[in-house]
């Protein structure tokens, strides 16, 4: 009878969850089976490895008269995807005694093809960061994941092109050159880069109080509405927020890149700028939101750290619509189905652009509306009330004049440069940070009365503009919060009645006309 044992680990979305892959091979015929919830995926893996074995110079386990037993603990761990491969190989190999080495403080992951070869696998980021945690001091990936490694540091990660790599590494027979103990690829991967291909920012013209907006979104975290008639540069808007937001800070990044890494999407080494996600109207709802039957991410996790734009927003089902009420308040979304429940993070910005109409001509004096009061009335319908008192934003986007949009027409460019706008946000930023420890739309009651005192001359005037409005309480709250994003643009310590009143200007009056 021989045993033995090796650790490994399933990715989950901002971790691990550690699996001890063990081996026991007694005598008799010839068998083979995997115990410990192993889903389709798993249990095919005793084939891909007796294959990769016999290829890789050793005798195959169906060659001998053995009965195996492999279990992948703990058992009540449901087990799915193709990253036990390597570890099961590996504790076949030591426990039938075809080599010799020390796993203790190893971590193997990885997917064997049928010739010995290691295929990436999704999900190693979040592994590192688990054996990282737990101690280990060698981790053994697939060369291909190898990139997406160098964030993690602190530990010894091996990126190995096969499993006779691995197998000379462990037995002191020959290291793996290819690590991510390398300074100068750490450093350059390390810092996100501050260049922004792009320069949508710059082109817009004609949209003066749609770019304040969006400063004053991308400043405090608030979410913005775009609303006008078709043809005036909504989407365009809302591509350009990205780049005036800064990068990401360190742990952004690490949460970023193990959220893409786990989703198999992560293809640079990591996300060192804010994700932007926009999704089609016709997305379904677990696509937005998350689950299926693996309980997956959805865009809205997708643009954690971000923004999250939905174009057409009454095109959207009214489902997915209702369902953002819970990440859009509490920066996270709970998805709970029969094989489990899961807290998925949700921390974005909300850009949505809409017409007046389902033609988009309604009262906009442009063209006649051809939309029915039915259909004009159903499309209102789409957007909920409790939706739009949790977008902090509503800006009118209006026809361009079209002399300003003629070449070589000269405009004043103060304010309106997207690296200016990225450093009056950068600093709007870290004086609330420095404040509060958190973004001013993420202040929650008791510490907007803290850090978002208003004299009385202020309060006065809010008081009577929410009894004019009949605000809600979150309305009103929201009116501070975004006067206080307003007041740090401008560097002022107090907010001030111009900032109550630019606020006010940025809720929804009549917006379908």
């Amino acid at each position: 009878m021989y045993f033995s044992k090796v650790h490994s680990a399933q990715a989950k979305l901002l971790g691990a969850d550690g699996v001890d892959v063990e081996v026991d091979i007694t005598r008799g015929l010839y068998s083979i089976i995997i115990v410990g919830l192993p889903d389709k995926a798993v249990e095919e893996a005793k084939d891909r490895v007796s294959a990769a074995i016999k290829n890789s110079g050793f005798i195959a386990p169906k060659q001998k008269n053995q009965k195996l037993v492999i279990s992948l603990a703990p058992a009540d761990l449901k087990k799915s995807g193709t990253c036990f491969d390597v570890p099961i190989a590996i504790a076949y190999l030591l426990a039938s005694r075809d080599i010799n080495a020390a796993t203790e403080h190893r971590l193997f992951i990885g997917e064997l093809s049928l010739d010995g070869k290691l295929r990436p696998v999704c999900g190693v980021l979040p592994v590192v960061l688990f054996a990282k945690q737990r101690g280990f001091k060698e981790v053994f990936v697939p060369a291909e994941n190898l990139s997406e490694t160098f964030i993690a540091g602190g530990i010894k990660v091996f990126g190995a092109k096969n499993l006779n790599e691995i197998i000379d590494h462990i037995s002191g027979k020959k290291e793996i050159v290819a690590t991510n103990d390398k300074n100068e690829q750490n450093n350059k991967i390390a810092a996100p880069s501050d260049k922004k291909t792009e320069k949508i920012f710059d082109e817009i013209v004609g949209a003066e109080i749609a770019k304040r907006g969006l400063v004053i979104a991308a400043s405090g975290g608030h979410n913005i509405a775009l609303y006008g008639p078709p043809g005036t540069g909504k989407t365009m808007l809302a591509k350009s927020l990205p780049e005036i937001l800064p990068p990401l800070n360190d742990s952004e990044s690490i949460e970023c890149s193990s959220i893409y890494s786990v989703n198999g999407q992560l293809n640079e080494p990591m996300v060192g700028e804010p994700p932007f996600r926009a999704p089609h109207h016709t997305s379904s709802y677990a696509s937005i939101i998350g689950g299926g039957n693996n309980l997956k991410s959805g865009e809205i996790t997708l643009a954690h750290n971000g923004v999250l734009f939905l174009d057409e927003f009454p095109e959207f089902d009214r489902r997915v619509i209702d369902s953002l009420r819970q990440p859009l308040e509490e920066k996270n979304i709970t998805v709970s189905r029969a094989v489990g429940t899961i807290k998925f993070p949700a921390k974005f910005i909300l850009i949505v652009s809409m017409n007046p109409c389902p033609c988009g001509y309604f009262k906009t004096g442009i063209k006649p509306c051809l939309c029915s009061q039915n259909s004009i009335q159903n499309y209102r319908r789409k957007i909920s009330g409790p939706i739009v008192d949790r977008i902090d934003l509503w800006v009118e986007v209006a026809k361009v004049d079209y002399k300003k949009l003629c070449p070589g027409e000269k405009l004043p460019i103060s304010g309106r440069k997207s690296n200016e706008a990225r450093l009056s946000i950068k600093t709007a930023r870290e004086i609330q940070v420095k404040r509060a420890g958190k973004l001013n739309s993420e202040l929650a009651p008791r510490e907007i009365k803290k850090f978002c005192v208003l004299d009385e001359k202020t309060q006065n005037l809010l008081n009577r503009s929410a009894e004019r409005l009949d605000l809600s309480a979150r309305s009103y709250y929201k009116i501070i919060k975004l006067a206080r994003t307003i007041a740090d643009i401008e560097s002022s310590e107090k907010i001030k009645e111009p900032h109550i009143l630019e606020a006010l200007r940025y809720r929804p009056k009549d917006l379908y006309g």
